[in-house]
């Protein structure tokens, strides 16, 4: 059983219309924390060099490029770090993301908040192992002319999986790795607009391509397989797991 401090009963709106006429504390033990992890935050979103297609800043640029209304979709995966980290909400109902982590999520999503709100721009994230999960409602939004533009982030394999297999298992990989299409190929293949981007100052002119196109758009990105996350690789999380293995048992 659970017993307040100091309990109140109250409506929420008439809660905080109270709280709003209380007088600001002077000092709140909280202002140096509050002013540390908002400058952590910052910090992070400013995006650190990484090789040819620098994903941070192509997510820094979408930042500033897409619209207050636009719809953001996102299927599950390491890849959604990079969105995740970069990107701003700047106002309610732009975030589709999926529940529990379910992949093959992005592209029906897109897809269905398209088909919903065809006055406002729609960007799906994936990855090529959801993207092959269920990219092929494509076909749903070439029959019904609507267009997301979906950023597929192609590492060749289920990275998430991936590196949990190098953090408890380092070097022992199996059944993560990934055989895949031409997607470049399959875009067209549906009719919808298709590009595939290697270099980070390739990105703005496809994205303005996607956008100005009338239907359905995807959008490789050529990512190196080693950035599993925005912030480490996967030689990193291998050489962390071979050291903890190589450290002695503590005694019994």
């Amino acid at each position: 059983m659970f017993r307040p401090s100091l309990a109140i009963q109250s409506g929420m709106p008439e809660f905080a219309a109270a709280v709003a006429q209380l007088q600001p504390v002077a000092a709140p033990r909280w202002v140096r924390w509050r002013e540390t992890a908002r400058a952590e935050y910052e910090a992070g979103l400013v995006p650190a060099a990484a090789g040819a297609l620098d994903l941070g800043r192509v997510m820094a640029w979408l930042r500033d490029r897409l619209p207050d209304d636009a719809i953001v979709t996102s299927d599950a995966g390491n890849f959604s770090g990079w969105p995740n980290r970069f990107l701003h909400y700047r106002r309610p109902g732009r975030q589709l993301g999926p529940t529990s982590g379910a992949m093959g999520y992005d592209v029906p999503a897109a897809v269905a908040a398209k088909l919903v709100h065809l006055d406002r721009l729609v960007v799906g994230f994936c990855g090529d192992g959801g993207f092959m999960m269920t990219g092929q409602e494509l076909a749903t939004s070439m029959l019904e002319g609507v267009g997301p533009i979906i950023l597929l982030f192609n590492n060749a394999m289920y990275g998430t999986i991936r590196m949990h297999q190098e953090r408890r298992f380092p070097g022992r990989v199996v059944g993560t790795a990934l055989k895949n299409p031409d997607f470049l190929a399959l875009a067209r293949a549906y009719g919808a607009f298709g590009a595939s981007v290697a270099r980070t100052e390739d990105f703005a002119p496809a994205f303005e391509e996607a956008a100005a196109h009338n239907g359905a758009a995807v959008i490789e990105l050529k990512m190196d397989p080693e950035l599993i996350t925005t912030r480490t690789t996967l030689s990193e999380l291998r050489r962390q797991a071979e050291a903890r293995q190589a450290q002695p048992a503590a005694p019994e």
